[in-house]
């Protein structure tokens, strides 16, 4: 068997992980249900494959490690829906598996600190579905599962410096609101440190050292394109699609010890301001 990496839904992270896998020598596929798709998955260095071909079924049987960043959908899990009796049937040669979840499933604490042994108490539709998602990967006790909690992801062309400088951004004040975030860089090495020392059923955090108020960020951004500063606003007048009130309808601070104590990582970009900072000297 040689090393075969199957990604379903082959989004920004998937990509993003997709050249260090290829320089380690694997031989990486992403998922899509669209062609329209293929060329960003190719441009990551991964191979294109379409979500319900038989051609999927045929990589399942030879592939070592799966990743998925799929959402739920309709009260489910896609992936588990569709493809969980071909990964069961080829558990064997299956050695890593990864689910890319979100620390909504804590919910609300008003701003204290979560660890991974946190009770979960989503407040949104979302992070219920994301609960469920969890236990069905884990009750899937024939894989080798873990199950990474991500906070805000940032990284190239994706952070507030494209939002400042086309004049989208607004400073929302909502007091006491912070957020936990992570650079895709971090997220990376974490995952990798996890492939190559896998502990099945594990759970990690995947967040900085510094959960932060969002207007803070903005501001940070600003000062580093030397622009004006975004407007201000305060939450009970903002003009917020669902999705956004949903996050600031939860205010946690979520602890990163573990992945540090169990995988080894040292964070290269430990708080927003040192993220920033990067993306702004590789030209966001």
């Amino acid at each position: 068997m040689d090393l075969t990496f199957l990604s379903f839904g082959h989004g920004y992270t998937a990509q993003a992980l997709t050249p260090y896998l290829n320089d380690k020598g694997w031989r990486v596929f992403g998922t899509s249900r669209s062609k329209d798709n293929f060329s960003d998955i190719e441009k990551s260095g991964a191979i294109p494959i379409l979500w319900g071909s038989d051609e999927l079924r045929s990589v399942i049987r030879e592939t070592a490690s799966v990743l998925s960043s799929v959402s739920p959908a309709n009260g489910s899990d896609p992936v588990i829906q569709m493809y969980g009796e071909d990964l069961k049937e080829n558990s064997s040669q299956i050695k890593w598996a990864g689910y890319l979840s979100t620390i909504g499933v804590y919910g609300d604490t008003k701003g204290e600190w979560v660890n991974e042994s946190s009770p979960l108490k989503p407040s949104t539709n979302r992070g219920i579905a994301r609960v469920n998602a969890e236990k069905k990967w884990l009750s899937y006790n024939f894989l080798p599962t873990h199950i990474f909690r991500l906070g805000g992801i940032y990284g190239p062309n994706r952070g507030p410096f494209q939002k400042v400088l086309q004049g989208k951004a607004v400073k929302i004040i909502k007091p006491g609101q912070v957020f936990s975030r992570m650079h895709i860089h971090d997220i990376i090495q974490t995952l990798l440190a996890s492939i190559s020392q896998p502990k099945a059923y594990s759970i990690y955090n995947l967040c900085d050292d510094n959960p932060a108020p969002p207007q803070d960020v903005l501001s940070y951004a600003a000062k580093l394109l030397s622009v004006k500063q975004p407007p201000t606003v305060n939450f009970e007048d903002a003009d917020l699609s669902e999705m956004a009130m949903s996050f600031y309808a939860e205010n946690k601070r979520v602890s990163n010890k573990l992945i540090k104590s169990e995988l080894g990582i040292d964070l290269m970009y430990p708080d927003y301001k040192v993220g920033l900072e990067n993306l702004l000297d590789q030209g966001y």
